[in-house]
C-alpha cells in the first residue's frame, strides 16, 4: 500500500477509516485515523482499501459524501436484478449498477450495503452471491421477529418503569414471558434464570431470587403475600374453558339423571344441614325417621355430584386432575366449578336435592342393626351452623326433638366405636381466615357436640358404605389404619392429662392407608370403612359414589379393581400435594399473625421435646391451638405453663421465635 491510501479496519468491532502513512517494520503499517491517532496494522486487518492519495483531515468529508449513497432500500433492487441474471456482484459491479459510476466514494458505499447485509447477498470469496429467494424471506421474517422482539422489551421496559413510578400498567400478554422468567426465578431458584437475572441487572436492582419477589411486587404483578407453595405446585387454580362451558350447559340444561325414577322419594323428612357459616359446598344432611316397629332410622344424606357427571368425561376427569379442594385462609380452590360444587351439586335448603341417602337402624349398643342405600330426592329443611346446634342442645330445644335423638344416636355410636377399640386423640384445632390479606384470624376448634354429632354421623355412613361394597365384592377406595403400639396405661398416666397426654398418643399412630382390598380402621374402632360424605370435594368418595350407584341400578360397577387402583395412584399423589399447599399456606398465615402480634404475651404449654438433646422442644399457643417450635435455655418438664412473646418472625422464610416472659413481664402485660 502506498502512502495517502485510505483503507477500512476494525478497531475493538467498530468500523473505522485511516489514511495510510508508512511502513513499520517488515510487515506492519502505521496508518492514521481522522482524529490524527496512529494505529499500527497487519495487512490482514485491512478490511478494504478505498483508494489513494487521501490525507487523514478529508476523513470526515469523505464519510460524509458515502452516507448519501448507503441506501439499504436499493440493495433489494440489485438482488432482485441480480437473482433473475444468475450473477454474483463486487463492490465496484454494485457501483456501477446502482449508480452508474465506480469512484471511490461511491464504490465504498456499495461496500458498505454489501458487507452490513445480512438477508440479499452471501460473500463467498471476493464475490457476493444473492441468496436463494426462498431464504431471503426466511431471513426477512426473522428480522422482523428480531425487531418485534427488540420493539417489545422496550416497551415493557417503560410499562416497568411506570408501574416502579406507582402508575397503574395493563400488562399485555407479550409481556408475559418476560414476567413469567421473573417467576420462575422467584419458584424455582436452584436453576438458571439468565433472562430474569439480566432483566434485574438493566434495573440495577439486586439479581437475587428476593430481587424478583421485590420487583414483582412493586409493579403490582404479585401481592406482598403470594403464594409461593401454590405457584410451586401442579395443582391448577383456574379451571380450562372447555370445562367451564359444560359446567354452564349443565346449569342450564341438566344432563339425563341414570337414576331417573329409581330415586327415592324422601322429601316428606325435615332435613337438617349443619356447617360451618363460611361453608359453601353443602354436601351433608341429617334426618330421623320413626319406624313403625318403635324404632328410629339415622337418614345421612350425601350430596350426589355424580348425577352430573359422566366417568371419563370433562367434568369428572377435571376432577380427578385436582382431586379436592383445596381450604386455604384466603379461600377456597373447589375440585368442581363454583357455580356447580354450591350450586345444583349442593344440598341448598328448600330446593329438591339430588342424594345418596344412607338409612341406617341402630341397635341399643349403638352396633347396624340394619341399613340400605339409595339414590333420593330430599328438600333440606333448615340449614344451621355448628353453634346453632350447640346452642339447641344446650338449651334442649323441644321444638325441634330431631337434633335432639341425632345427638343421642351420636353418643352411643361414639360409645360403641370406643368399646370396639376406636382412639379418641382430642388436640385443639385451629382454623385460620384471612380476609383481603388484611385481617387474619385465627379461631379454636374445641370438639363441640355439634361436631362431634355430624362426625359421628359421616363415620356411620362410610362404615354402611364400605360394609355395602364389601358384602357386593364392590371395589371402592377402602380406606384402613394399622393397630399403633400406643404407651402403656402406666406411662399414659404418668404424663400430664390433656394435649401433652394426646399429643405422646398421635405420635405412635401410623398413617391411614388407601386400596381396593377392604382393611380395618384402627383409629376409628371399625372394621370396614370407605370414605363417601364429601363426593363434591374429595375424589376418592366421588368415585365410591361412582361404582355404588351403578350396584344399585343393576349394573356393573364402571371401574374393575385395577382400574381402581391405577385411579388412586394417581389421584393420592395429587390430594397428597395439596394437602401439603395447605398446610404450608396456613403456616405462613400463622407466622404472618404472630408477626403482627409481637408484642402479644402467649399463655403456652410445653408438649413434647422434638430434639431433646438440642433443647428443641413443641409448644402449644393454647389461646389460638398452635403448635409451634420453640428451642429452651433452660430444664422444664412436659406440661409445664409459661408465657412467650415473639423475637422473630418471617413467615417467607418460615422462620418462628419466641423469648420466654419472666413472671413479672406476665403480670405486667395481663393488667
Amino acid at each position: 500500500m502506498d502512502k495517502g491510501t485510505l483503507i477500512e479496519f476494525r478497531n475493538q468491532g467498530d468500523r473505522k477509516l485511516a489514511v495510510v502513512d508508512r511502513p513499520e517494520g517488515k510487515k506492519n503499517w502505521i496508518v492514521i485515523d481522522e482524529r490524527g491517532q496512529a494505529h499500527s496494522l497487519k495487512p490482514q486487518r485491512v478490511e478494504y482499501e478505498i483508494g489513494s492519495g487521501y490525507r487523514a483531515t478529508e476523513i470526515p468529508t469523505f464519510w460524509e459524501t458515502v452516507q448519501s449513497y448507503v441506501d439499504p432500500d436499493s440493495l433489494e433492487v440489485a438482488w432482485e436484478l441480480l437473482i433473475e441474471a444468475g450473477e454474483s456482484v463486487t463492490p465496484a459491479s454494485l457501483a456501477q449498477l446502482l449508480y452508474d459510476a465506480q469512484d471511490p466514494a461511491i464504490c465504498y458505499a456499495a461496500h458498505l450495503l454489501l458487507a452490513d447485509d445480512r438477508i440479499y447477498f452471501k460473500k463467498k470469496g471476493d464475490v457476493y452471491e444473492p441468496r436463494p429467494a426462498s431464504q431471503v424471506e426466511e431471513l426477512k421474517h426473522q428480522l422482523t421477529m428480531a425487531t418485534q422482539r427488540e420493539t417489545e422489551r422496550v416497551n415493557f421496559l417503560a410499562r416497568l418503569t411506570a408501574a416502579l413510578g406507582g402508575e397503574r400498567v395493563n400488562w399485555p400478554e407479550s409481556d408475559r414471558p418476560r414476567l413469567d422468567a421473573l417467576e420462575k426465578f422467584v419458584l424455582y431458584p436452584e436453576q438458571t434464570h439468565k433472562a430474569a437475572q439480566e432483566l434485574l441487572s438493566s434495573l440495577q436492582l439486586p439479581t437475587t431470587p428476593e430481587g424478583a419477589f421485590d420487583l414483582l411486587v412493586r409493579i403490582g404483578w404479585w401481592s406482598p403475600h403470594e403464594n409461593l407453595f401454590l405457584r410451586r405446585s401442579a395443582s391448577p387454580i383456574q379451571f380450562p374453558q372447555k370445562v367451564l362451558d359444560v359446567a354452564h350447559s349443565c346449569l342450564h340444561a341438566l344432563p339425563p339423571d341414570a337414576d331417573g325414577d329409581r330415586r327415592l322419594d324422601l322429601t316428606h323428612l325435615k332435613v337438617y344441614t349443619i356447617d360451618d357459616e363460611s361453608t359453601e359446598e353443602i354436601d351433608d344432611g341429617l334426618s330421623i325417621e320413626p319406624l313403625p316397629t318403635g324404632e328410629t332410622k339415622l337418614w345421612i344424606h350425601i350430596a350426589d355430584p355424580t348425577r352430573f357427571l359422566v366417568l371419563g368425561e370433562e367434568l369428572d376427569l377435571e376432577a380427578r386432575r385436582r382431586s379436592t379442594t383445596m381450604y386455604l385462609p384466603t379461600g377456597m380452590i373447589p375440585m368442581f366449578p363454583k357455580e356447580l360444587a354450591t350450586g345444583p351439586m349442593s344440598l341448598i335448603q328448600g330446593q329438591h336435592c339430588n342424594a345418596l341417602s344412607f338409612g341406617v337402624v341402630l341397635d341399643e349398643l349403638g352396633s347396624i342393626a340394619d341399613y340400605s342405600i339409595h339414590a333420593s330426592w330430599i328438600k333440606p329443611t333448615y340449614r344451621l351452623t355448628y353453634m346453632d346446634v350447640d346452642e339447641m342442645l344446650e338449651l334442649e330445644i323441644q321444638a325441634e326433638p330431631e337434633i335432639i335423638a341425632l345427638n343421642q344416636a351420636a353418643q352411643l355410636r361414639r360409645a360403641w366405636r370406643k368399646s370396639q377399640g376406636s382412639i379418641e386423640i382430642r388436640m385443639p384445632e385451629s382454623s385460620i381466615k384471612v380476609k383481603n390479606e388484611e385481617e387474619i384470624s385465627i379461631e379454636v376448634l374445641y370438639e363441640a357436640r355439634s361436631r362431634q354429632l355430624v362426625a359421628e354421623m359421616m363415620i356411620l355412613a362410610s362404615e354402611v358404605a364400605g360394609r355395602f361394597a364389601q358384602a357386593n365384592h364392590i371395589p371402592v377406595p377402602f380406606r384402613g389404619q394399622p393397630q399403633p403400639e400406643l404407651p402403656s396405661e402406666e406411662e399414659l398416666m404418668q404424663l400430664p392429662a390433656g394435649p401433652v397426654r394426646f399429643c405422646a398418643m398421635r405420635r405412635c399412630m401410623p398413617r391411614s392407608e388407601m386400596g381396593v382390598t377392604p382393611a380395618p380402621h384402627a383409629g376409628l374402632g371399625l372394621p370396614v370403612y370407605t370414605q363417601a360424605t364429601s363426593p363434591i370435594r374429595r375424589y376418592t368418595d366421588l368415585l365410591t359414589h361412582f361404582q355404588i350407584k351403578a350396584f344399585l341400578r343393576g349394573e356393573t360397577p364402571p371401574l374393575a379393581a385395577d382400574q381402581l387402583q391405577e385411579i388412586l395412584y394417581t389421584v393420592t399423589a395429587s390430594a397428597q400435594e395439596a394437602i401439603l399447599v395447605e398446610r404450608q399456606t396456613n403456616r405462613y398465615w400463622t407466622l404472618e399473625y404472630l408477626r403482627r402480634h409481637a408484642d402479644t404475651v402467649w399463655e403456652v404449654q410445653m408438649l413434647r421435646w422434638l430434639r431433646e438433646d438440642e433443647q428443641l422442644g413443641l409448644i402449644l399457643l393454647e389461646d389460638l391451638g398452635l403448635e409451634l417450635p420453640h428451642r429452651f435455655n433452660r430444664s422444664i418438664a412436659l406440661g409445664d405453663r409459661f408465657g412467650v412473646q415473639v423475637s422473630a418472625a418471617d413467615p417467607r422464610h418460615d422462620v418462628i421465635r419466641f423469648r420466654e416472659m419472666v413472671a413479672s413481664e406476665v403480670t405486667a402485660a395481663a393488667s
